[in-house]
């Protein structure tokens, strides 16, 4: 079952140590449209409507908000309780189902601060983090991009987002020390440090801008051996001989053919241009290494994982919609969340099964439908031809004298019939096209 969305948007606290922030289910029919604002930064933005879709496990909880139009932005939010997560574990986590089979889209949340105008707000505003699903032909990832210092990071790693049309639930942990983790329907795909996996601080070190490599040093590991002499005689070897093997054929005539000279081989004792061969350099002294400095760009920041919140978007462009956002939660509570995902995992069990019933019901459909737009009489050729068919296939042959010349008779008479009831489907068939 569903948390009642209106207490989850209060930001009621589950446990006196720890708070849910925003819980969005949309449980509540129409009560959305009171809590959701569409920006008015375009025209054309595309509408929302709450939905289970096409095919769900339980209607009820399946309940979310649907994107309807094709070739379209949509931009909505909504507040959050305003919080700030220093010292808190921060949870992003939500349900998404893109049952269209989405081909190129996003389908990720962006979390503002207060400093937020929900009716102006558009793909170029300011956000903390973008967390999601972003799928588009082959290419399907899930993007997590934190802001610092007014700068967008996303994440290094490589995090890949299933391509079904099932639901999914993404979540993001961050915690006080700067660590992380990222789950898709409870299972890690990403986890460690916020300082190595994003690059919001320049390097520790820098190489030394005053140092350069000395003039003298030696960077070739192998010389050539003075004391190698190349061999007397040894460029006189030809690259190509005369064929030993080849004799001149018998019906060679000198006057008419010219003189015979037997064709060229390569040559087993040339061996190249010749090279001295290569010996340990004594003045060598190994790769030179530029040596490194502390950078004086680089400081020390252990609240990069921290942030203002206060509201929560939908910013993203779909070529086909379909994709159904729900249980959109923001808390400090891990295991909370946790159990929420685990909790609607439960309620869509079989939502595999029910899409599989769906889309038998689909093909039952086309069928019939296809069936009933198919003109009575070219049915009607169609068995007629089959049983024919049917017949000749099936009919013993007799054998001898007259009863074999009847046959002969009754098999043309039976084809010019199957070819005449054939004709009639392919006219059919030409009709409709």
């Amino acid at each position: 079952m569903k948390l009642p969305t209106i207490a989850a948007v209060l930001g009621l606290a589950t446990l006196a140590s720890a708070e849910i922030f925003l819980h969005e289910t949309f449980s509540d029919g129409e009560g959305w449209k009171e809590r959701w604002v569409a920006s008015n930064h375009r025209e054309d933005l595309g509408k929302l409507e709450v939905s289970p879709g096409k095919w769900f496990a339980d209607e009820a909880s399946a309940n979310g908000l649907r994107t309807s139009e094709d070739y379209r932005f949509y931009a909505t939010s909504t507040k959050t309780k305003s919080f700030n997560n220093k010292d808190k574990d921060l949870v992003i986590q939500f349900d998404v189902k893109n049952e269209q089979d989405i081909d190129c889209g996003g389908s990720y949340l962006k979390i503002f601060s207060d400093d937020f105008d929900a009716k102006t707000w558009n793909g170029d505003s300011a956000y903390n983090i973008m967390f999601g699903p972003d799928i588009c032909g082959s290419k399907a990832m899930v993007h997590a991009i934190f802001s610092y210092k007014g700068t967008n990071y996303n994440l290094k790693k490589n995090v890949l987002a299933p391509k079904d049309t099932l639901t999914h639930t993404y979540t993001l942990i961050v915690k006080p020390d700067q660590t992380y983790e990222i789950l898709v329907d409870s299972k890690s795909q990403a986890s460690g440090s916020l300082l190595e996996d994003w690059d919001f601080l320049p390097p520790k070190e820098i190489k030394d801008p005053e140092a350069s490599k000395p003039e003298d040093w030696v960077d070739e590991a192998m010389i050539d051996d003075p004391t190698d002499v190349k061999p007397a005689g040894y460029d006189d070897i030809p690259e190509f001989i005369a064929d030993p093997d080849a004799n001149k054929p018998e019906d060679w005539d000198d006057d008419m053919d010219g003189e015979w000279e037997a064709p060229s081989v390569a040559n087993p004792d040339f061996k190249g241009a010749w090279e001295p061969k290569k010996v340990a350099n004594p003045e060598y002294k190994g790769p030179w290494e530029h040596p490194m400095v502390p950078n004086p760009e680089y400081k020390v920041d252990n609240e990069i994982y921290a942030y203002d919140f206060g509201n929560v978007g939908i910013d993203v462009w779909q070529v086909k919609s379909g994709s159904i956002f729900d249980n959109i939660l923001i808390t400090d509570d891990v295991a909370e969340a946790e159990k929420i995902r685990e909790d609607n995992s439960l309620v869509r069990a079989d939502e595999e099964g029910a899409k599989a019933k769906y889309d038998e019901k689909i093909q039952a459909e086309a069928k019939a439908k296809a069936d009933a737009e198919k003109p009575a009489d070219a049915v009607a050729d169609e068995e007629k031809a089959d049983d024919l068919d049917l017949d000749l296939e099936l009919e013993d042959m007799p054998a001898g004298g007259e009863e074999e010349e009847e046959v002969k008779v009754e098999e043309e008479k039976k084809e010019e019939v199957v070819e005449e009831a054939k004709e009639k489907v392919a006219e059919h068939v030409k009709d409709e096209l």
